[in-house]
């Protein structure tokens, strides 16, 4: 017999046992000796049975899919795309479908429209202000978030979520280090989890140093032209910055031609320079591969105060536009394929039942150090 023609019947007639107890058997439920299972997986394997996937999902009233939302504004960020193309690898393992979710089709009522049509949901960087996410966290269905949801609502079966605070800290530490002494940062608006954990991290980290931190905000997906106009508009009005990193993906190459327009050499804060610095890799706060030397602070002076001195810029989101980049741009990589599949993973283990619910698990960031904050060798 041929794969396509070999039904549960006729394994049954092989093995000398009932349809249901082949059934049984090959599902691993019902009360069936041990002998008599391993006896009738010998003959369905040695007939070639596959079973009717669509036939047992619904058997299981399950769909065979997940849904995934992503902000509004994902359309056109690098970040999340890369992110759903990790998750939709890690579905297809499990032999799951990925159904994008339209965010203005899942607000309110139409909640249990979805619930419908997935067996769990991934909502990714909700934000508190996003209408669709309340219905979503309670269609009924086991919910994965890529960061915690910081709203009044049902709580999540699990979540993903990356040490923010500790991502920013260290790119200003790194420009500290660079010998900056009055960075700014061009944080996101928005209520997310990443936006606030960011906003707040500038005001903490600043306090603790005792450095004054210049916090600026750009929309959530600010565009290039965006972050180059309030970039001009900081340097004009604070001329001592000397460190600007900027939140937003995509929008450091506007924070780079705003410092061409004023006339700051980007990836060199004068006389206080770090000695043969290579570019390196920091991964959750640890380093590996090359190290940069020694850094001497110098003295504080007039560095800072011209409106020609150099400037170091960095971004709390690692891409193309980072890495292309002339200078290239040190930069926080969130390695948004894998956090997708992480988070895709943690919803088929808790749809498998591999993984009890209320599961946190947590994901690795890596700071890439470029030319725009080291000096030449």
């Amino acid at each position: 017999m041929t794969s396509r023609t070999v039904t549960l019947l006729d394994v049954a007639r092989v093995a000398g046992v009932s349809k249901s107890t082949v059934s049984d058997a090959l599902q691993g439920s019902g009360r069936v000796a041990e002998a008599t299972r391993e006896r009738v997986r010998a003959v369905a394997e040695e007939l070639g049975y596959r079973p009717n996937s669509a036939a047992r999902r619904l058997r299981r009233s399950s769909t065979g899919a997940i849904g995934l939302h992503l902000p509004q504004t994902a359309t056109r960020l690098d970040y999340y795309m890369n992110l759903a193309f990790g998750a939709v690898a890690r579905a297809q393992e499990e032999g799951l479908d990925v159904v994008l979710l339209a965010p203005a089709g899942v607000a309110g009522s139409a909640s249990g429209r979805v619930a419908s049509r997935v067996d769990g949901l991934l909502v990714i960087d909700p934000e508190v202000g996003d209408s669709a996410v309340p219905g979503l966290l309670d269609a009924g269905v086991p919910v994965v978030t890529g960061e915690r949801y910081l709203g009044p609502a049902a709580a999540p079966s699990g979540a993903v979520i990356c040490d923010n605070a500790a991502s920013l800290t260290a790119l200003l530490d790194h420009v500290t280090e660079r010998g900056a002494r009055h960075p700014a940062v061009l944080a996101p608006a928005g209520t997310s989890a990443w936006a606030t954990a960011l906003r707040a991290t500038a005001a903490s980290w600043g306090q603790e140093h005792g450095v004054a931190v210049a916090l600026r905000t750009l929309p959530f997906a600010a565009t290039p032209q965006e972050a180059e106009e309030t970039t001009l508009a900081l340097l004009r009005t604070d001329p001592a910055v000397d460190a600007v990193i900027c939140a937003p993906d995509g929008a450091a190459p506007g924070v780079l031609r705003a410092a061409a327009t004023a006339g700051r050499t980007v990836g060199t804060v004068s006389g206080r320079t770090a000695g043969g610095a290579t570019s390196g890799r920091t991964i959750g706060g640890a380093t590996s591969g090359r190290t940069a030397g020694s850094t001497t602070p110098g003295r504080t002076g007039e560095v800072g105060t011209h409106p020609r001195t150099p400037l170091l810029v960095a971004s709390c989101v690692d891409g193309t536009a980072t890495r292309s980049a002339e200078p290239p741009v040190t930069a926080v990589d969130l390695r948004p394929a894998a956090y997708g599949r992480a988070c895709a993973e943690l919803l088929c283990d808790i749809l498998a039942g591999r993984t009890a619910p209320d599961t946190v698990r947590r994901h690795a960031w890596a700071l890439e150090t470029r030319a725009s904050t080291t000096p030449p060798c």
